[in-house]
């Protein structure tokens, strides 16, 4: 069901110079950035984060670095966010559903204008390409894991998104790839054969092995819910996009995504010097402090959803708090750090708590090897906020929420005096 390359391209070609021109201006307010690395954690609310025993690192970097007090993820679940911190908009999704990959045939959402949501259950997401309009984010979701009330708060109770109808369906990756600059998407425990096809993996085996032709005479035999899905399509938005899975660019297909490990991958990137301009890191489900419910007892999901650290599972925060510590160490000791201006971000997806009447508010850390640094602000910030700062930086246009009046510029976060 692949286009042709040589058509494919010439069609996107056509399609980037209309679609590019609805963008915004490219925001003002931050420094021209060199390199951002995004660190994307997971699941787990402001309070949930801060002054946790479990994670010092973090919140000793919270303390040295900069601070967003007053942060809000947009929406549940973990994809939606993951694909509004990336793109502006859920794009018409509000589940965690796989890809429908590489369906030339299927309609996507933006051009159908309906939702795809975990309740009611809908298919697999159609490629994401063109233009339509969006999903709108109201006060209360319940769609996701409850069907209330009581509901989740998908901001903080008080903010809400209407749909929007001129909504384009590009990532920062295209923006990158058509401005000549480089991307690349991280993903611990990716399995060597690349993200194409791949809903999950712990990195060897996937939703596509073949356990008939695996020794027989293993008791139990191995199936694939003995997998532990550490590496998730969900948590790797790029691979959503026709552009991605089609690679109807050099530049914006799976050669930009790679694991942790290997020659390509983000330490071996870190060490060599060869950072991209802007690195997407995602750790793996026992990493990112997600938790799987067949991995060990380190790896569990928190027993106790009530948003309190009371609820959680000690061994996932502390596991997540290295990880962040490991990451951040690396790039603190590479030539992107050493050159340049760079900034590094910590953020978590959502508040899976956020159950009435918990917010989605979350913990996000602004690390730069300039300018101020020990900051707190109480700005409303959200995902849409992240995104447009980010593309300022990075001399890049304002894609769709992020080029809203409402979505605030992290100036004082990424300021650089």
């Amino acid at each position: 069901m692949k286009i042709k390359a040589g058509v494919l391209t010439v069609f996107l070609f056509a399609l980037a110079g209309g679609a590019f021109a609805q963008q915004g201006p490219v925001p003002t307010g931050v420094p021209a950035l060199n390199h951002v690395f995004l660190i994307m954690m997971e699941n787990h609310g402001y309070s949930q984060i801060l002054n946790n025993p479990n994670a010092p690192f973090i919140n000793q970097y919270a303390r040295q670095a900069n601070l967003a007090t007053n942060y809000f993820a947009v929406a549940h679940p973990s994809l939606t966010n993951y694909l509004e911190v990336v793109g502006g908009s859920n794009f018409g999704v509000h589940s965690d559903n796989n890809p429908d990959w590489h369906n030339a045939s299927c309609t996507t959402n933006l051009a159908s204008g309906t939702v795809n949501t975990d309740n009611p259950a809908s298919p697999a997401i159609c490629p994401i390409s063109g233009s339509g309009t969006d999903a709108a984010t109201p006060l209360l979701d319940c769609t996701n894991e409850v069907t209330g009330p009581p509901c989740e708060i998908n901001i903080d109770g008080t903010h809400s998104y209407a749909a929007a109808t001129s909504t384009l369906g590009i990532t920062i990756a295209d923006q990158l790839a058509a401005a000549g600059k480089s991307w690349k998407s991280y993903q611990e425990s990716l399995p060597m054969r690349g993200p194409d096809l791949v809903d999950y993996s712990d990195g060897n085996f996937t939703n596509l092995t073949d356990f008939t032709k695996i020794n027989p005479q293993l008791t139990p035999p191995l199936n694939s819910g003995d997998i532990v899905q550490l590496y998730a399509a969900k948590h790797n938005p790029f691979v959503y996009f026709q552009s991605v899975q089609e690679g109807t660019s050099p530049h914006a297909g799976y050669a930009n995504m790679y694991a942790f490990d290997g020659l390509h991958g983000l330490w071996g990137d870190i060490a060599s010097g060869n950072a991209p301009n802007f690195s997407f890191i995602v750790p793996n489900q026992c990493n990112d402090q997600h938790g799987r419910s067949n991995g060990t007892a380190f790896c569990n999901f928190d027993p106790n959803d009530n948003g309190t650290q009371a609820g959680l599972n000690p061994a996932l925060i502390i596991l997540g708090d290295q990880v962040v510590q490991k990451i951040v160490t690396a790039i603190h000791g590479s030539q992107a750090w050493k050159e340049g201006k760079t900034a590094i971000v910590v953020i978590w997806d959502e508040n899976d708590y956020s159950v009435q009447p918990i917010i989605n508010q979350v913990v996000t850390i602004v690390d730069t090897n300039y300018g101020v640094h020990q900051l707190k602000s109480g700005e409303f910030y959200t995902h849409f906020s992240l995104l447009r700062t980010i593309e300022g930086g990075l001399n890049l246009p304002c894609l769709n929420h992020a080029c809203e009046s409402s979505t605030n510029t992290m100036s004082d976060l990424f300021g650089d005096r």
